[in-house]
């Protein structure tokens, strides 16, 4: 039988002494990560997010991904059970400098952001030829 707890969304926990500014539940998204020859692709599940409530970063080393999540509205209505929770979603990695940041890709499709982190071409090693005078 499956352990369905690992599959249960979990809050983030707060690190570094930070505080957030807005009152809400923050998740960490499940993230699977796939190195390739040529990239690495990350697939993150952030359900409730769309392009325009997603921000994805790189400052220095460090990949922030996060994404906000409006709760669903129901007009003339209200909310008397739910058993999902509505809350943000927020993560980082650290990346190495064989990431070109220039050449980054992303997309979201069905709560599901796909993220291709192309690799920097390798630096051939060139020969100096030395001349003589």
């Amino acid at each position: 039988m499956k352990d369905l707890n690992k599959y249960e969304k979990k809050p983030v926990q707060e690190t570094g002494g930070a505080e957030r500014t807005k009152n809400r539940r923050v998740y960490l998204p499940r993230v699977d990560i796939i190195d390739t020859k040529d990239a690495v692709v990350m697939y993150a599940d952030m359900p409730g997010v769309d392009q325009n409530s997603l921000d994805i970063t790189i400052d220095k080393n460090v990949l922030k991904i996060s994404g906000v999540v409006n709760p669903p509205a129901f007009e003339g209505h209200s909310l008397a059970y739910a058993e999902y929770d509505v809350g943000d979603y927020d993560r980082s990695f650290t990346i190495s400098e064989d990431i070109d940041r220039d050449n980054v890709e992303a997309l979201i499709k069905n709560g599901v952001l796909k993220l291709v982190l192309h690799k920097a071409p390798e630096v051939a090693v060139k020969k100096i030829t030395v001349r003589a005078e």
